[in-house]
């Protein structure tokens, strides 16, 4: 549909492309230009950190602070303890009260960076849904909220559905999961009077269940606004690489590489990635977008550039800017990039890339580098290493090449003169 936006947030989700869709586009709106409006997204505690998927996520509560409201980042120390079984093949591994704790604090540490707690009007909140999950009792629970549920609808919920069609098995702990987040919205509103919940579009019926019995219990007016399921140009999915998740906590993922993750997007998502994971404004962001050649590449730098400050500070991302340049394009080395150098004869044959990984320190043995190859665990260029059988020769290594074993380990490859 097409919608005219009074509010700012509305605007921006808007025009920057982050709305997919909404429960109540204009009620949503008017709310947003009455007053102040709590809005919140659940984040599961299933590892130490969040990754580049859960940034617009993240980027949508920043963008609702910016403009005048108040965002709560709700932790599912609860909710967790179920798992949500929304579009998955098979049930999530149950982790101890302990890992949630641990991978709760490894989690928090990424939203001061984009979220203010501390400032005096519309400061963010940081909750746990455990803090009220966990005192439920189970039949007063059955009798005063699970009476609000209906199976039937339950069971026509895509999530839901897609996993019963391929008859794959969905417990009866993970049926639960939507009637606890559902409880959580009603929660927050009563608690917090949060009007809005935020989530990827396959969260969309969790979110409507939530809508529907904080209605009927609470007889209160509240909203749902969900945000595009993100892939790459090349049909990826967002935040998936061939090496493994790009963390945003730095201690499982190095400002440098998420930098170069950024760097290495394709010509394609540049413009939309700068509208979403950039403040930037929108027309600097199109134009940038519609630039090819050499001068894309410089659009790609913008973007990692501005995507890292956010994430992981400034410096970070002046220092991994600085080592890029000195690897790709002055033939450095780089800060943290130890070199092998290859003189003309030894590659007027070629050299092959097993070889070359066993000497620049990155196998042990032969046998070793293969199998890294195999495992994908190489790459040449930050792309993935597939040909165990790969040659190179001089004209190959007529600029220096990264090789890279793993998420930590790199070495420079460059002829000498």
């Amino acid at each position: 549909m097409t919608y005219h936006p009074k509010s700012d947030f509305m605007h921006v989700m808007m025009e920057r492309g982050f709305l997919a869709d909404c429960t109540d586009y204009q009620g949503l709106d008017e709310a947003l230009m009455q007053g102040v409006v709590p809005g919140y997204i659940g984040f599961d505690a299933t590892a130490k950190s969040l990754h580049v998927g859960s940034l617009i996520q993240i980027m949508t509560l920043r963008w609702l602070q910016k403009t005048g409201h108040q965002p709560i980042t709700l932790m599912g120390g609860g909710t967790t303890k179920v798992g949500d079984p929304s579009f998955r093949a098979d049930e999530r591994p149950l982790l101890t009260a302990a890992q949630i704790d641990d991978n709760i604090t490894g989690i928090k540490q990424v939203f001061a960076k984009y979220l203010d707690y501390e400032r005096a009007e519309t400061p963010a909140l940081m909750l746990n849904n455990a803090e009220w999950l966990d005192q439920l009792n189970y039949l007063d629970f059955l009798r005063d909220i699970g009476r609000h549920f209906s199976i039937n609808r339950m069971l026509s919920f895509e999530s839901v559905k897609s996993r019963l069609d391929r008859e794959q098995s969905l417990s009866f702990l993970e049926f639960n999961y939507m009637i606890l987040q559902a409880y959580d919205f009603l929660e927050l509103n009563r608690r917090y009077g949060c009007a809005v919940q935020f989530g990827g579009s396959d969260q969309w019926g969790n979110i409507v269940n939530g809508i529907d019995l904080t209605r009927r219990v609470l007889d209160q007016e509240i909203y749902g606004l969900t945000t595009p399921l993100l892939t790459t140009s090349d049909g990826k999915k967002m935040g998936k690489t061939a090496d493994g998740a790009i963390w945003l906590n730095a201690d499982m993922r190095s400002p440098y590489e998420f930098w170069q993750f950024w760097r290495n997007s394709t010509d394609a998502d540049v413009g939309r990635f700068l509208k979403l994971y950039t403040e930037l404004p929108v027309d600097e962001c199109t134009r940038l977008g519609a630039l090819d050649g050499a001068e894309i590449n410089e659009a790609k730098i913008v973007l990692a550039n501005a995507v890292t400050t956010l994430c992981h500070g400034a410096e970070a991302a002046a220092t991994a800017e600085k080592t890029a340049r000195e690897v790709f394009e002055h033939g450095g080395t780089g800060d943290d990039l130890p070199t092998l150098e290859l003189s003309p004869g030894e590659v007027s044959q070629g050299i092959s890339i097993v070889q070359v990984l066993v000497r620049a320190g990155l196998a042990k043995s032969g046998k070793e580098a293969k199998r890294l190859i195999a495992e994908n665990g190489a790459r040449l260029d930050d792309a993935p290493l597939t040909d165990a059988g790969l040659i190179l020769d001089s004209a190959t290594l007529a600029q220096p090449l990264k090789l890279s074993a793993g998420k930590k380990r790199h070495a420079l490859v460059k002829l000498t003169d």
